[in-house]
């Protein structure tokens, strides 16, 4: 399951390559999607997105509030017949007009429905982080194999154009070879309430929410898979919103070239940053991955060069809902496909059980604890 150089490089090429293979390889019908969960992601960030959108649309909706799921139905001009309840949920089979299904729910309910998602024969977009185990990735994935569904996880810095230049940078080696990265998460969780700090349905605190961005710039940044993780946890237990989840968490990724990279993720700190530097120069982004306005240098050792990368046409929200529906049409596997996410859960399990057991874990075959 590990990633070498030669397979990044022809990842971030074929990403560089997204907005000219959708335009030249789609047919006229858009694909539609079910967007399942209508918290804010799923409503007022995603659905507005499709009409930036040219290969993609909305066709249902499936949600536990059947009053507001109506509501968002008629300002689409969907039918009643694409409105679901989590209940009915797996009707979805007979309706021709759902092609995939985007499941922004809890990252504990990420797996059933993607299960769920393929037994009724349609292909998934499913938010990060991908499940809250390995063994639920390794479920999901093989549920989509035997249904012959394609399978994205929702990584969409891998559409954003900042992260997308500093990826083409990285691997064209322009700052030579690469010695450290350092990646921070992180934003202040206010509400005790939040299902973010319910273990039950996150799985865990700030490492499985701003962390799995640190932990994904580490590897794309670097375009290697660690070898070894050293973690520690800096949890406040008597303050009310860390009961069950912890707030910061550092680790420390080492790679096979030597590199290094630092990571950080908190719910108690705003913060929002990537950092490469290499033999000649330095990559800078922040904010780095933020919906939108995010910023880039380049540099020997500071902010020298304000990089402006090309303008791709669309958002990265809709370059990632394209992108699926070319990966449909041509039967090319997405670019962060499942494979990719049960890559970060190996190494969340990972940094969980370093900073539990006070040691440095050895990633067996780049990944494995």
């Amino acid at each position: 399951m590990t990633i070498g150089r030669r397979e990044f490089v022809i990842g971030a090429t074929a990403l560089a390559a997204v907005p000219a293979i959708t335009q030249a390889a789609t047919p006229t019908r858009k694909l539609g999607y079910a967007i399942v969960g209508l918290g804010y992601y799923g409503l007022d960030v995603i659905i507005p997105e499709f009409a930036k959108c040219a290969h993609s649309r909305l066709a249902a909706v499936v949600s536990g509030d059947p009053a507001k799921a109506r509501r968002v139905a008629a300002a689409h001009g969907l039918p009643e017949r694409s409105v679901y309840s989590y209940a009915t949920f797996d009707r979805i089979r007979d309706n021709p007009d759902i092609d995939i299904v985007y499941i922004c729910l809890p990252n504990a309910m990420h797996a059933e429905y993607t299960i769920r998602a393929a037994r009724a024969g349609k292909h998934v977009l499913c938010e990060k982080p991908m499940a809250v185990s390995v063994a639920e990735c390794e479920a999901m994935i093989a549920a989509c194999k035997a249904a012959d569904r394609k399978l994205m996880i929702g990584y969409r810095c891998h559409f954003e154009p900042c992260n997308v230049e500093a990826m083409r940078l990285a691997r064209a080696g322009t700052m030579g070879k690469t010695r450290y990265v350092r990646s921070e998460h992180g934003f202040v969780q206010r509400d005790p309430s939040k299902w973010r700090l319910n273990k039950a349905l996150a799985g865990g605190g700030s490492l499985m929410d701003m962390g799995i961005y640190s932990l994904q710039a580490a590897r794309y940044m670097t375009g290697e898979e660690p070898v070894a993780v050293t973690a520690r946890e800096s949890t406040d237990r008597t303050d009310p919103r860390f009961r069950e989840v912890e707030d910061m968490i550092d680790w420390t990724l080492e790679f096979p070239s030597g590199a290094i990279a630092s990571c950080q993720s908190m719910y108690s700190a705003n913060q929002n940053h990537i950092l490469l530097m290499g033999e000649r120069g330095r990559i800078e982004l922040e904010p780095a991955t933020r919906y939108a306005d995010n910023r880039m240098w380049t540099g020997a050792d500071g902010r020298e060069r304000d990089v402006t990368p090309a303008a791709s046409g669309r958002t990265q929200f809709a370059g990632q809902l394209d992108h699926l529906v070319t990966c449909i049409r041509t039967g090319r596997e997405p670019i962060v496909s499942g494979a990719e996410g049960l890559r970060d859960l190996r190494i969340v399990e990972a940094i969980y059980r370093s900073a539990r057991e006070g040691r440095t874990i050895r990633l067996a075959s780049g990944t494995k604890a």
